[in-house]
C-alpha cells in the first residue's frame, strides 16, 4: 500500500516527517508522490505563520475532495495545525480521518491503520513530554544531508510566537540518541548534518544542568563519514565563548551561524519579549567576527511589528546596512491568535509591512550581490548537489550556504561528479547571490 507523504513547513517539521515515515516503512507501507497511485494521504501541517496555515488548509482540503470521491481511502493530519486546532478540523473538514498531533507522531501508524479500517481517532499527548530522537528515518533530502533534531518546544514566549502553545516548552533530546542517529545517518551516507531546534544554542540546559551545544558538537565531529556540521536557529543572547570555541576546534563544524534576531529596535525587541538590545546585537557580531573572521552570518527579521513606527523601521534599516549580513530574510508580521502581539495597540497595515520588507530586501540584495562578488579569487570546499541537464556545469554548495534558503555555486567541471562529493572550487565569478567557479588544481 503506498502511501502520499506532504511535509509543509519548517525543517524541523521535515525531520518529524521523516521519523514517521520510517515508522511506517517498518509496517510495510511505501511511499509515493503521485496521488492518483496513493491509497491515503498525510499532511504534517504548519501553523507557525498565516501563510503557512493557509498552505495547510489548502492541502487538505484539495485531498480532502479526493478523499470524498473515494480515491483516498484514508487522510490524515499532522503537525502543528493538528495540534492547535483540533476543534476546527474536525468541523470544517469532515473528511479528515484521524489528527495526530505535534508529540504523538510515534502513533502515526495506529492512525493509519485504524484509519484504513473506519475508525476515526485522534491521537496527542502532553506536549511537556520528553522527545525521542528515532533512529529508523526515511531521508527525503537527497541522502547526502539531514537535519537532526536536537531539541522540541521553546521557553523564551516571544510575544508574536504559537511555538510554545503548539510544541510545549523546551525540551533537549539526549545526547546519546542523537548521537545514535548521527551514526545511522552517516551509515546511509549522510555527509552533512544540519542540527535545528526552535533555539539550537540552549541544548542541554534542562538535561544537563547547562548549555551543551558543544560536547554535543565535539560528540558528532567524531562520527565517521560526517563532513560538514551546520548550526541553525542560534539565538544571539545565548552564544557563548565554549560554543565560539568548540566551532574553531572542530574542522567539520561549519563557520556559519543563523542567529534570528527579529528586529534592532530597542523599543520593538522589548514589544516582541526578546531578550537583546541593539547594542548587545552589535557586540555579539562583533565578537564573532573578530573569533571566526571567515564566519558567514544568517539573520531573520519581522517587519510591521504591531507598534513600529517609522522612525524603528529607518533604525532596524541602518543597522542592517551597517552590520551587512551574509544571508537575511525578512517575514511581514503575522497576527496569530492566542499571542500577546495579536491585542497590541497599533498594528500596522498589511501593506506598510510588505512595502518595508521590501525595502530591507532590496538593501540587502545590494549588500549579498557585493558579497558574492567579493568571493571571486577564493578558493572553497563545496558539496555537490546535483548536475545541470546537458551541460558540464554542477549545482554545489559553500559552507555558507544551508540547504533551500542559501545560494549555490555553478561549477564547471568535464569530468563525472556524484551528489554528496566534496572538491575544492576557484570561484571565478557571481551571478546575484550565485558564485560561478571551477574545479582547482594547485
Amino acid at each position: 500500500m503506498k502511501i502520499l507523504f506532504v511535509s509543509l513547513g519548517c525543517d524541523k517539521n521535515l525531520s518529524d516527517t521523516e521519523m514517521m515515515m520510517g515508522m511506517l516503512e517498518e509496517r510495510g507501507y511505501s511511499f509515493t508522490d503521485d496521488e492518483t497511485e496513493a491509497s491515503a494521504a498525510i499532511v504534517n501541517t504548519c501553523c507557525f505563520i498565516g501563510d503557512a496555515k493557509e498552505e495547510s488548509i489548502h492541502t487538505l482540503l484539495e485531498l480532502g475532495e479526493l478523499r470524498k470521491a473515494g480515491r483516498l481511502k484514508a487522510l490524515i493530519a499532522a503537525g502543528c495545525l493538528a495540534q492547535r486546532y483540533r476543534a476546527q478540523i474536525r468541523k470544517e473538514i469532515p473528511e479528515v480521518d484521524a489528527l495526530v498531533g505535534t508529540m504523538a507522531i510515534d502513533r502515526i501508524a495506529d492512525a493509519l491503520e485504524d484509519a484504513l479500517a473506519g475508525k476515526r481517532g485522534d491521537f496527542f499527548r502532553d506536549l511537556n513530554e520528553t522527545p525521542v530522537a528515532r533512529r529508523d528515518r526515511v531521508l527525503t533530502t537527497g541522502g547526502h544531508y539531514a537535519y537532526l533534531k536536537i531539541a522540541e518546544g521553546c521557553g523564551k514566549h516571544c510575544t508574536y510566537c504559537v511555538i510554545p502553545k503548539v510544541r510545549g516548552d523546551y525540551r533537549s533530546i539526549p545526547m546519546e540518541q542523537l548521537v545514535s542517529q548521527a551514526q545511522e545517518l552517516a551509515q546511509k551516507g549522510v555527509k552533512e548534518l544540519i542540527l535545528v531546534a526552535q533555539e539550537t544554542t540552549l541544548y542541554g540546559s534542562d538535561l544537563y544542568g547547562g548549555k551543551t551545544l558543544p560536547q554535543l558538537l565535539h560528540r558528532l565531529a567524531a562520527v565517521n563519514g560526517i563532513r560538514w556540521i551546520r548550526i541553525l536557529y542560534c539565538y544571539p543572547e545565548e552564544i557563548t565563548p565554549e560554543l565560539i570555541d568548540a566551532i574553531l576546534a572542530e574542522p567539520k563544524v561549519c563557520h556559519y551561524l543563523d542567529i534570528p534576531i527579529q528586529h534592532a529596535s530597542d523599543r520593538v525587541l522589548r514589544r516582541m519579549g526578546r531578550h537583546t538590545d541593539q547594542e548587545q546585537l552589535r557586540l555579539q557580531i562583533k565578537m564573532l567576527r573578530e573569533r571566526i573572521p571567515d564566519i558567514c552570518l544568517r539573520t531573520t527579521l519581522i517587519s510591521g511589528f504591531p507598534g513600529e513606527t517609522q522612525e524603528d523601521f529607518e533604525e532596524l534599516y541602518r543597522f542592517v546596512n551597517e552590520t551587512e549580513f551574509d544571508r537575511l530574510g525578512v517575514f511581514p508580521y503575522s497576527r496569530e491568535e492566542d499571542t500577546p502581539a495579536a491585542g497590541m495597540p497599533h498594528q500596522v497595515r498589511e501593506s506598510v509591512k510588505r512595502k518595508r520588507r521590501d525595502e530591507l530586501m532590496e538593501l540587502q540584495q545590494a549588500i549579498a550581490f557585493e558579497k558574492a562578488q567579493d568571493m571571486v579569487g577564493k578558493v572553497l570546499t563545496v558539496m555537490v548537489e546535483g548536475r545541470v541537464a546537458e551541460e558540464d556545469v554542477y549545482v554545489t554548495r559553500t559552507y555558507r550556504d544551508a540547504p533551500n534558503v542559501d545560494g549555490y555555486l555553478f561549477l564547471k567541471c568535464s569530468g563525472e561528479l556524484m551528489t554528496g562529493d566534496f572538491v575544492e572550487a576557484l570561484v571565478t565569478g557571481s551571478n546575484e547571490y550565485d558564485l560561478i567557479g571551477e574545479i582547482y588544481h594547485e
